[in-house]
């Protein structure tokens, strides 16, 4: 008797969470343009060097104030001109060579402090959750001390209080701004993670693992972490535009990079900055200000809709979809 042919059902290879997720990733337009727009940022961030017009720190005090090519008469009676295509800036210098060297800030001022975030909320969450009792009880309380902190003002205390220390002036402020940033931002991390954490400890294959005398490192790293990755990812994508807004706010008032005048600096300026030195001048040059100002937004609403696409990708329930 002649075999009957197995439905697709059971012939179609089964796609992995991750696979199925990246598929349904693709097909939302909006994360795909938001990863295109971050991947722009990113390579002018890495190559403003080649990239830039001017050298950023170039004083040119004849072409103050000039405003972009295509304005013909500027309110200081002052006309665009192709050679600086946003205009200059109060001491002659190319907006748009700043812009971009900005990028490497905001990118920078994005991604590693999100990673030493990371980092420290998954390692607490995870012991707390695991462990529970009385150690889950400890880490929890010191965790919510930690959330009770308004997240700007700490910001700011850090910053203002520690600039002018060597760590202050360690690669022209940043080392602090980074330590500033993950100081109080692993709290809402580390709640997560322990809440997921919570709800996979008791399943069988964990109980199993713990029968077979499995030691705790490789149960939380092998059977447990992996459960908790999908959360992580989506953490990521929403905290990195949040520190680029919190880097762009203490640039506005001041408390940002630390300016400089070595040509040989990898981080001249910052869009926070350049959004303060905007303000003052925004009737004479208002590109100081727009420009940064337009970037932030970008930046910020491409790791936004990258979020949204993740989030959904990654839901199970949206498997059907």
């Amino acid at each position: 008797m002649k075999a009957q042919p197995l439905p697709n059902e059971l012939t179609e290879k089964s796609n992995s969470l991750w696979h199925d997720a990246w598929l349904r990733l693709i097909r939302n337009k909006a994360a795909v343009m938001g990863v295109i727009i971050i991947l722009v940022f990113a390579f002018t961030a890495i190559f403003a060097d080649k990239i830039a017009p001017h050298n950023p720190l170039e004083i040119n005090a004849r072409s103050s104030f000039l405003p972009a090519a295509w304005v013909k008469e500027s309110a200081t009676g002052k006309s665009g001109t192709t050679e600086f295509i946003l205009g200059t800036d109060a001491i002659g210098r190319d907006v748009l060579s700043r812009l971009i060297y900005g990028a490497r800030v905001s990118m920078v001022t994005g991604f590693v402090p999100v990673g030493i975030i990371v980092v420290i909320g998954t390692s607490i969450g995870m012991i707390a959750g695991y462990h529970g009792g009385r150690i889950d009880n400890i880490v929890m309380r010191i965790t919510d001390v930690f959330y009770a902190f308004p997240d700007l003002l700490i910001y700011i205390i850090l910053v203002a209080t520690l600039r002018d220390t060597t760590v202050g002036q360690m690669f022209s402020g940043l080392l602090l701004l980074f330590i500033a940033l993950a100081f109080v931002s692993w709290v809402s991390v580390a709640r997560i993670v322990r809440g997921s954490v919570l709800s996979v400890r008791e399943q069988e294959y964990i109980e199993a693992a713990r029968a077979i005398g499995a030691p705790t490192w490789r149960i939380m790293m092998r059977h447990i972490f992996p459960n908790v990755l999908s959360e992580l990812v989506v953490i990521i994508a929403f905290t990195v535009p949040r520190m680029i807004i919190v880097e762009a706010v203490l640039g506005y008032l001041g408390l940002g990079l630390r300016p400089t005048t070595n040509p040989e600096a990898i981080f001249i300026s910052s869009w926070g900055s350049l959004m303060l030195e905007g303000q003052s001048a925004i009737s004479a040059q208002p590109w100081l200000l727009l420009a940064p100002a337009i970037c932030v937004g970008l930046v910020v609403l491409s790791f936004t809709f990258l979020g949204d696409g993740l989030r959904d990708a990654l839901d199970p329930r949206m498997k059907n979809t």
